[in-house]
């Protein structure tokens, strides 16, 4: 077997068969993590836009309240990804999106603090899977030499989520107030849950589960890519010996479940108390903003940061480096953001936070990259679900943390510099980890390719 880090360049039919891959599944699975990700963070907008007041939520109630989401993440991630593994994509996908949709929309009618964290703990109950199955899904259709690009294509939902969502929840937040009897905030909690469960029926219907079942393929393309993909598979079994039980327990997992932590960590910061922030600058600069014009300052940062992890990402995948392509945005974007508020115009301090969010995008996909250039099968499974429920216990540290220096200090400087602290920490641990996470990518293709039509 040729050394891995020797991989070849994907023949031209080979590229057409990744393309017509690519084409058919990455933009559906784009707009499910879009209404994934907008659900899992929408309260961040429904929050100093009425609901907080409405129900009495200090900072620290809200980001607990936020966080809360993660617990529950946290208990059925790995099941739920290994049940993926066992009964397809199609089914437990769209058995996810149903459940999580329902308990979205039910959000709508929350009467209470205690109500609220109860639905934000079954919220996370009912997503939990869905992110590392994708992950998982993935690594079904991509050689690793392609999956980081592929991931980064995935993962644009989040920038575009971030960015369409926070105009799209404030349009509803304003003109939904008042329709069915409802204030702005819990009538586009009503509106995006709904997304989810129509979409769930899609899911069923247009995903397959594996190329072997994909019709929509020629039987060359087909025979071609069902081939790369064990080849691929056999080689990483054969020199790593990844067992599910290692993948559960390995040092190595648990350092990059720590480096996602990190990633995550300034990710859920952002999401959540980033309309926050810009609603603060009233106060800290005098400058007045409407809950449409906030929204539009808020899309900014996060439209840069799509195109920029895109870039980022094929920029890993070409070059075949990874540790320094997750470490070095994660050094920029950690030492960036707890500057923003010490800047003395909001353009200078949005602009550090744009530095923020590009370095946290960028770190995503080829973050994604490490684990499953060393894991198939249920290992990958096992190990990918474990990495993302443990880096997720962010989700909850992130806000709760957050929000409770805000109420300590009276001020969200203190909660941004554990942020820029945690994903320069990260970085490091990243780093450190290098000589065992540099890509070990089998060849992306074998000598022989599909035929052409």
């Amino acid at each position: 077997m040729k050394p891995i880090e020797q991989a070849e360049v994907p023949s031209a039919a080979g590229n057409r068969v990744l393309g017509k891959v690519a084409i058919r599944i990455m933009p559906f699975l784009a707009l499910l993590y879009f209404v994934n990700y907008l659900d899992r963070v929408n309260i961040g907008f429904a929050g100093p836009n009425g609901m907080n007041k409405e129900l009495g939520l200090t900072a620290t109630a809200f980001g607990f309240a936020s966080g809360i989401f993660f617990l529950g993440y946290l208990i059925l991630e790995v099941p739920s990804n290994l049940a993926l593994h066992r009964f397809g994509a199609r089914r437990w996908i769209a058995r996810i999106m149903i459940t999580w949709g329902v308990v979205a929309t039910v959000m709508a009618f929350v009467p209470n603090p205690a109500t609220l964290v109860i639905l934000r703990f079954l919220l996370g109950v009912a997503e939990a899977g869905f992110f590392p199955g994708i992950i998982l899904y993935l690594t079904y259709w991509f050689p690793a030499a392609q999956r980081a690009k592929a991931v980064a294509l995935f993962m644009t939902a989040i920038p575009v989520s971030s960015a369409l969502g926070s105009t799209l929840s404030s349009l509803l937040i304003v003109n939904g107030h008042g329709v069915f009897g409802l204030a702005g905030w819990r009538f586009m909690f009503l509106v995006e849950g709904i997304p989810a469960i129509l979409l769930a029926f899609v899911t069923w219907f247009y995903l397959t589960d594996r190329p072997e079942k994909a019709n929509w393929l020629t039987d060359d393309e087909r025979t071609w890519l069902v081939a790369e993909l064990e080849r691929e598979r056999q080689a990483k079994e054969t020199e790593h010996h990844w067992t599910l039980r290692k993948a559960l327990t390995h040092p190595r997992i648990l350092g990059l479940a720590f480096v996602y932590f990190a990633i995550a960590y300034g990710l859920y910061a952002l999401g959540f108390f980033l309309p926050t922030i810009v609603a603060g600058f009233g106060q800290q600069f005098g400058t007045k903003l409407s809950v449409l014009q906030a929204g539009l300052v808020i899309a900014v940062p996060y439209a840069i940061a799509a195109v920029v992890m895109v870039v980022w990402a094929r920029h890993g995948d070409r070059t075949r480096e990874r540790t320094w392509h997750v470490a070095l945005p994660m050094l920029i974007g950690g030492i960036a953001i707890p500057i923003a508020l010490y800047l003395g115009n909001p353009y200078a301090a949005m602009a550090a936070v744009t530095v923020c969010a590009v370095g946290v995008c960028a770190a995503l996909p080829t973050f994604w990259a490490l684990p499953s250039s060393f894991l198939a099968g249920s290992a990958a499974a096992g190990g990918i679900a474990l990495i993302n429920s443990l880096g997720n216990v962010s989700g909850f540290a992130a806000p709760y943390i957050t929000g409770w220096l805000r109420d300590l200090t009276g001020s969200q400087r203190t909660g941004l510099w554990v942020v820029g602290a945690c994903m320069v920490a990260g970085a490091l641990l990243a780093i450190a980890l290098g000589t065992k996470l540099k890509s070990r990518e089998p060849s992306a293709v074998t000598t022989e390719s599909p035929a052409t039509d």
